[in-house]
């Protein structure tokens, strides 16, 4: 890559001189915060850092704690580049680059729940508590027929919501529901899944140089293996990176 073309890519990406990745905490597997230091860690952080990187720019994280918010605040212009699940809704504004990551999208309910099956949730009188704006919410907006969606301002709002007025279901992703199931007898997160979530890099549209750019870059980082040594230290071993 010449001179001329890299600095085509860093002013599109920061353009204010340094780089501006929104992370999304909302989402433990892909970004954590250290316990004892409140640290940023997680495999977006370890990309964004190494995109900094590669462009010789100070990165900028920018928390959040639901993915809606993230796209909530693309209007805002507050970041450059981002780390979300594709959907054809988020498409309309963002460009993405293929998916680094595949996690699952998942229910969690009741331990004594006549819903047995991931089929059985879309039925009259099922309330499914679910972070709004998130990549499920999304998807179980375009596909539920019968049941009622419950949305919460983020996914720890909808769990909240789901214990306090005792709803049928709780959707999230599978791997967070897991851990806390292990923490209750009183739930438990069903077989299988609902949904398969494409996890992605993307930057606002109009930004074709620095969108092509991360398009190469995220295929070289699932090649080389930093993108499954990232989610091993982060002790996401339930992910799976995305086939290139």
């Amino acid at each position: 890559m010449t001179n001329e073309t890299i600095d085509a890519v860093r002013q599109e990406l920061a353009p204010a001189g340094k780089l501006r990745a929104a992370i999304n905490f909302g989402n433990p597997v892909l970004a954590q915060k250290d316990p004892a230091t409140g640290e940023a860690r997680g495999i977006s952080v370890d990309i964004a850092c190494e995109l900094g990187r590669r462009l010789d720019v100070a990165v900028d994280l920018v928390a959040f704690d639901a993915a809606g918010k993230v796209f909530e605040a693309l209007k805002a212009g507050v970041w450059d580049v981002a780390f979300l699940a594709i959907d054809p809704k988020r498409a309309a504004e963002i460009e993405f680059t293929a998916p680094y990551v595949i996690i699952e999208g998942s229910y969690l309910v009741p331990t004594d729940s006549p819903l047995r099956t991931i089929d059985d949730v879309d039925r009259s009188g099922v309330r499914i508590a679910v972070g709004n704006g998130s990549a499920y919410e999304l998807y179980l907006s375009r596909t539920i027929k019968q049941a009622e969606i419950a949305r919460a301002p983020t996914g720890f709002d909808a769990t909240a919501m789901f214990l306090r007025d005792r709803l049928e279901v709780l959707a999230g992703v599978k791997s967070p529901l897991l851990k806390f199931a292990k923490t209750r007898n009183d739930v438990r997160v069903m077989d299988g899944r609902f949904m398969v979530i494409e996890q992605a890099m993307g930057v606002p549209k109009g930004r074709d140089a620095g969108a092509r750019y991360l398009r190469a870059m995220i295929e070289e980082l699932k090649a080389s293996g930093f993108i499954a040594s990232g989610l091993e230290r982060s002790g996401q071993h339930d992910a799976r990176v995305a086939p290139g």
